[in-house]
């Protein structure tokens, strides 16, 4: 069962108007509004989170390995590949792997 709780939020008096406008232009209420907000921050937030993951995953990867795409690589397998799997990259190394 899906259960709701009250949250209270202080906003500044022009923002509590300018939301006030906007809900009234819309034909919704205040508290649609500040769901949307919040529904909207909260799958944003946990998008960047997991783009956050994966570039430290990515960073993990390179400090243990050491290997690497160029971007024009990149560039050039994608305009031949569009579409394809990654596994026509060619990996280079940047040094010794620093074995982290």
């Amino acid at each position: 069962m899906n259960s709701t709780r009250r949250v209270a939020i202080k906003l500044d008096q022009d923002m509590l108007d300018r939301m006030k406008r906007l809900a009234a232009a819309k034909g919704r209420s205040t508290h649609w509004m500040l769901r949307q907000a919040v529904s909207q921050f909260i799958e944003r937030e946990e998008s960047r989170e997991v783009f956050r993951a994966a570039a430290m995953e990515a960073w993990h990867q390179y400090q243990v390995t050491g290997l690497y795409v160029t971007h024009d690589d990149t560039d050039a397998w994608q305009y031949r590949h569009c579409g394809q799997s990654a596994a026509g990259f060619r990996l280079r190394r940047h040094g010794p792997a620093l074995g982290v």
